[in-house]
C-alpha cells in the first residue's frame, strides 16, 4: 500500500466553471491528443469501429438538462480526476503504482508498476480512472504533467491541455494552496464547491455552479429551481444532478 503526504508544498489542480461550459468536448479530444503520444503508454482505442467498441479517456464531459413547462436549461459537466488529499486511490493500490507528489500534490499512476487489479478504480468515488484495454494498466488525469514542468514549451502552453483549448475559458490551473493565485480567487469570489463533499477525499479540484440568469426563477422542476445551482447543497453537486434527474 502507498501512503499520503502529511501535506503538499502546493496544489496544483483545476477550478472548472459550469457557468461558461459548453459541451463542446474540445478539452476531451485535446486531452485524448495529447495523452496518446505524451506521459505514460498511448490511451488506447480498441476496435473503434467495431460492435464492441473499447478505449480509455482521462477527461469527460457528461450533458443534464433540466426542464420546465416552458423552458430548459442544460448544465455540461466534465469530469476528471480531482487529484485529492485524502486520496483512497493512492492507499488501496497493492503494488504503490499510485502515488500523491509531496512537491505539487498531483496524483499519478507508475505504468511499470501497475499489474491492472482495478483496485484503485473501485476505490475512487468519482469513476475518474479507467482501464487502458490494450495496456492492461490504470489511466488518469495527470494535469499534463509533461507539459505543464516542460521548459521546451513556451511558456503560455505550460497548462494542462484541456485547459489550453477550451474556447469559453471554463476550465482554469493553477495552485489552489496559494490564496493570492488566479485560481483560489476564482473560488474566493464564486464559492467554488467540492464535488461530494461527503466522500471526505478532500478534492483539490474545484466546480464553480451556474449563476442567476434572467428568468432563471421561473427554471423549476418539480420544487427545483434553477437559481439555486448558486447555492452549496450539502449532498454536493453530484447529489443534485443525481436529485434532478431522479425528478425527470
Amino acid at each position: 500500500m502507498t501512503s499520503l503526504p502529511d501535506k503538499t508544498a502546493r496544489k496544483l489542480g483545476l477550478v472548472i466553471d459550469l457557468d461558461v461550459c459548453v459541451g463542446c468536448q474540445a478539452c476531451v479530444v485535446n486531452c485524448k491528443a495529447w495523452n496518446s503520444g505524451g506521459y505514460g503508454s498511448s490511451l488506447a482505442d480498441h476496435e473503434p469501429y467495431g460492435d464492441a467498441p473499447e478505449g480509455a479517456w482521462l477527461n469527460r464531459v457528461h450533458g443534464y438538462e433540466v426542464v420546465s413547462k416552458d423552458s430548459a436549461a442544460i448544465v455540461h459537466f466534465p469530469k476528471s480526476c480531482l487529484h485529492c488529499d485524502d486520496a483512497p486511490c493512492v492507499t488501496v493500490c497493492p503494488t504503490g503504482a499510485s502515488i500523491k507528489r509531496s512537491e505539487d500534490g498531483i496524483v499519478l499512476v507508475d505504468e511499470s508498476k501497475c499489474m491492472g487489479c482495478g483496485l484503485c478504480a473501485w476505490a475512487c468515488p468519482y469513476g475518474a480512472r479507467e482501464m487502458d484495454p490494450s495496456a492492461g494498466v490504470m489511466k488518469k488525469c495527470t494535469l499534463c504533467v509533461d507539459r505543464i514542468y516542460n521548459e521546451n514549451l513556451p511558456e503560455v502552453d505550460r497548462e494542462p491541455a484541456c485547459v489550453r483549448t477550451c474556447p469559453t475559458n471554463a476550465r482554469h490551473f493553477g495552485d489552489l494552496a496559494d490564496p493570492d493565485s488566479h485560481v483560489s480567487n476564482l473560488v474566493a469570489s464564486r464559492c467554488g464547491q467540492d464535488l461530494m463533499p461527503e466522500q471526505e477525499t478532500r478534492p483539490v479540484n474545484k466546480y464553480l455552479l451556474p449563476q442567476d440568469r434572467d428568468g432563471a426563477e421561473q427554471m423549476s422542476l418539480s420544487g427545483f429551481v434553477l437559481a439555486d445551482l448558486a447555492d452549496p447543497s450539502p449532498s454536493g453537486l453530484l447529489g443534485w444532478i443525481d436529485s434532478a434527474l431522479s425528478k425527470l
